[in-house]
């Protein structure tokens, strides 16, 4: 059973590769005029356009769903096992044998059209999440054991989730779904291109005023927010393709935050007009071995790959520092639960090696590694992968490829390449990673088959025990480790750099993919 949605992965990877690379052919300058009023207005560089089709059933892309944050909002957002952070919902209680949950709602929530918020409008969306004529982005994370989970209205204020079998992730995976007004959407066939998607009706703490293509989306405050009107009137998202261009229009006050690459930051330290703010978003990059390709079936071959190449050298050219990035061993985040670094790490060993590679008898082993072009980050790391693999006598051809082109390959049997650079973010609960490593998962791109590996993500999945659950998932993280089909590089942080003015930041909440956990919390 898959249980991840790998549309909204796929679109977060891509939109990950673009924030980090950060180029493009075309260079929209939209910050060509210094922001002179007063202070009631918080302007975000982002360097790709969101549109304003967005709805909360198929955005699934990083600025999409930054979008979506701003206009709507979820039950309840799960950002650990003993974080959860609860919005629409006061509160979601699973019942002894986990088969069921309930969520009690908050009352007196209004849309920001003025109608009363209710459970209605949670089991319409959900409903409308798992038709799959819809697309919707969590489709697959509500289908367990192949089966959909069971939305129920109780009362006005109460709603019961049925699961058609345990599932011990379950509390992550009926979360973080942002809830639309059904009496604007109950009439919709299609909802992807709906025209009331760019008059969005929403909960959250700002509603869209403007938006505008290739240049600027405009919010304005929701006096009505169920959480406090926001203490910032307006916010506007403002498209900036060029990073240097970017860069400077944060140094110049343009603009009032912006993500950053590493090579970036050191231009704001000992400014004392802009905050660097790093944070973690459980975001693993990586090497992984296309295992459709006959030069890398072989553990020990790979084994001996993994041994070759200098995780730290690559952290290093890529990253910079160790503030914006350390090394990874799992195939887990560190916040991950169950995460465990008792795992073969392969440290740096051109001897051992070598070794390998004699006793597998493999010699001149010609391979190709494929990465996205304009990524500065997987362009150095190729760099230094290619320059350590040549000292053990394996030559190394690197196929810079574009982010799209790329991505349809990895979805795709093929043998163009022999191994890729990549990264995720996925989740917490280490059963939303499952995809990426059972036999034929939706994301499992390396190809990779290992029974062993299947039976321990069923098992963990329905396992009650938390010591057990537990013991699966180190297995589970053992031997994936031990297979060296998948090298973990590092767990890099995102680069927020702010305007030192903006207040309110660490209760805003900096958060994977949305930046913000709400906005409605920042000020001046």
């Amino acid at each position: 059973m898959v249980r991840k949605n790998i549309n909204i992965v796929a679109a977060i990877l891509l939109s990950m590769l673009l924030v980090l690379s950060g180029c493009s052919s075309k260079t929209t300058d939209t910050a060509s005029t210094k922001n002179t009023s007063k202070p009631d207005t918080f302007i975000y560089g982002i360097d790709g356009d969101p549109g304003n089709a967005v709805n909360a059933i198929t955005t699934g892309d990083r600025y999409g769903l930054m979008e979506i944050k701003a206009i709507y909002s979820p039950l309840y957002m799960y950002n650990g096992k003993n974080d959860v952070k609860y919005f629409l919902a006061e509160s979601m209680t699973p019942s002894s044998d986990f088969l069921t949950y309930t969520a009690k709602l908050r009352k007196g929530v209004k849309w920001s059209d003025g109608q009363p918020f209710t459970a209605d409008d949670v089991v319409f969306t959900y409903d409308q999440m798992l038709k799959e004529e819809n697309g919707g982005w969590a489709r697959s994370q509500l289908i367990f054991n192949n089966q959909p989970v069971k939305v129920e209205k109780v009362d006005d204020y109460t709603v019961k989730f049925t699961l058609p079998t345990v599932s011990m992730g379950a509390m992550e995976a009926l979360g973080n779904i942002f809830i639309m007004p059904k009496h604007i959407y109950q009439n919709e066939t299609n909802i992807a291109n709906s025209p009331k998607n760019a008059t969005p009706v929403g909960t959250g703490p700002y509603i869209l005023k403007e938006y505008k293509a290739g240049e600027s989306v405009t919010f304005v405050k929701n006096d009505n927010y169920f959480l406090g009107a926001p203490k910032i009137p307006k916010v506007v998202f403002r498209i900036i393709q060029d990073p240097n261009t970017a860069v400077m229009a944060l140094q110049k006050g343009e603009i009032n935050a912006l993500a950053v690459q590493p090579s970036d930051a050191s231009k704001f330290k000992g400014d004392s007009n802009v905050t660097l703010k790093p944070y973690d978003e459980g975001r693993i990059g990586y090497l992984a071995y296309n295992l459709s390709s006959k030069a890398v079936q072989s553990k020990e071959v790979r084994q001996a790959l993994a041994y070759a190449m200098n995780r730290d050298d690559m952290i290093t050219a890529s990253y910079l520092s160790s503030d914006y990035a350390k090394p990874a061993y799992s195939f887990l985040p560190t916040k991950a639960t169950y995460y465990t670094d008792n795992v073969e790490k392969y440290k740096f060993d051109t001897k051992k090696a070598k070794s390998l590679l004699a006793k597998a008898g493999t010699s001149n082993l010609k391979l190709k590694l494929a990465y996205t072009a304009n990524n500065p980050i997987q362009q150095k790391q190729a760099a230094v992968i290619q320059q350590n693999l040549k000292a053990v006598g394996v030559d190394v051809q690197l196929v810079g490829m574009d982010a799209t082109a790329l991505s349809k390959k990895l979805q795709s049997v093929q043998t163009d390449f022999d191994m890729y650079l990549n990264g995720y973010i996925m989740g917490i609960d280490p059963d939303t990673f499952n995809s990426l490593f059972v036999t034929n998962g939706e994301a499992n791109y390396m190809h990779y088959s290992n029974p062993k590996v299947d039976a321990l993500f069923n098992q963990g999945r329905v396992e009650k025990d938390d010591a057990k659950r537990k013991a699966i998932y180190e297995d589970i993280q053992k031997t994936i480790a031990d297979d060296a089909a998948f090298y973990p590089i590092t767990e890099n942080k995102r680069i927020l750099a702010i305007d030192s003015k903006v207040k309110g930041i660490d209760q805003a909440g900096l958060v994977p993919v949305y930046t913000f956990e709400d906005m409605s919390k920042l000020s001046y």
